[in-house]
């Protein structure tokens, strides 16, 4: 079989069978296309460990981040063992591939008091009643809220969320369900959304929307929205040019286990499968411990 011809069943696979989250396809698609450019159109048994060790250098010299080839290796492994499991190959040349070590960056954090001022300076331009400036509070309240990821923000529908209970039903990575908690903040946001600004936006559009966020024409709000919302909106706090809605997710992360939150209990908001995931948010903490005592001791 044709290399790219069992890339493309592999995708399928991906997406049908383990249910991966579109991004995630999108990533291993991408990074099997480029594989499948750079060995050439052969059979996939003629792809061998020397062709992918070439891959990844040539990915090298165009710069690729070092997280992008880890990733790419990763995509590499995943889909050889697969073949192999399909009886495509008999042996896996993907077995000693050596993936580069990830370099460890810590996520954008804003303080807490450039969130309360962020939020306080949008609710306040919600109260002129204006429908985008009512929804863009309530999303921005629920993503620091609930630390839930864009795309969940994006998926909700009115029936997810229990505004009495103050939590919201999300369908997170690997279509794994979970019910998630918001403050008393977020709620108020979204009631006001809800009642003043969502009516205006659906009376927009010919189609009813079970969607919680709704763009200026009714129809639901996408990510490429909420992340211009998010950048424009916190930009300003943080001090870096593209900062996106992941970093309200940190913010949260790291705003829990600093006010004493369990590891657990805060991997489980989050939705992350593995543990070692939301560890990085203890160095995030730990660094911010660190500078607040070298500023309050006299001693430091």
């Amino acid at each position: 079989m044709q290399f790219a011809d069992a890339a493309d069943e592999f995708v399928v696979h991906l997406a049908q069978v383990r249910r991966l989250s579109p991004a995630t396809v999108r990533a291993y698609r991408s990074d099997l296309a480029d594989l499948a450019a750079s060995a050439g159109p052969v059979d996939i048994g003629a792809v061998d460990l020397e062709s992918l060790r070439d891959w990844l250098w040539r990915a090298t010299q165009r710069g690729d981040a070092r997280s992008t080839l880890a990733r790419r290796t990763s995509a590499a492994r995943a889909f050889f063992a697969w073949a192999q499991e399909q009886g495509l190959i008999d042996h896996d040349p993907s077995l000693r591939l050596v993936a580069p070590k990830r370099g460890r960056t810590l996520p954008t954090v804003a303080s807490r008091d450039a969130m309360t001022e962020l939020l306080d300076d949008r609710r306040t331009a919600a109260l002129g009643g204006d429908p985008i400036a009512l929804r863009d509070h309530a999303l921005l309240e629920l993503l620091y809220g609930s630390g839930i990821r864009v795309s969940e923000l994006c998926g909700l529908d009115i029936d997810d969320l229990e505004q009495e209970r103050r939590t919201a039903r999300v369908m997170g990575k690997g279509s794994k369900e979970r019910v998630v908690p918001y403050g008393v903040p977020a709620r108020d946001a979204i009631a006001a959304y809800l009642v003043r600004g969502r009516p205006v936006l659906t009376a927009r559009s010919e189609r009813a929307s079970a969607a919680v966020f709704l763009g200026p024409r009714g129809g639901r709000t996408g990510p490429r929205a909420v992340y211009a919302v998010v950048a424009a909106a916190l930009a300003p706090y943080v001090g870096a040019e593209t900062v996106g809605p992941h970093a309200l997710r940190h913010s949260a992360a790291t705003h829990l286990l600093d006010g004493g939150a369990d590891l657990r209990a805060v991997q489980e908001i989050l939705g992350h499968a593995s543990l070692g995931t939301t560890q990085i948010y203890t160095h995030v903490s730990a660094e911010r411990l660190t500078a607040t005592y070298r500023l309050a001791h006299p001693r430091a």
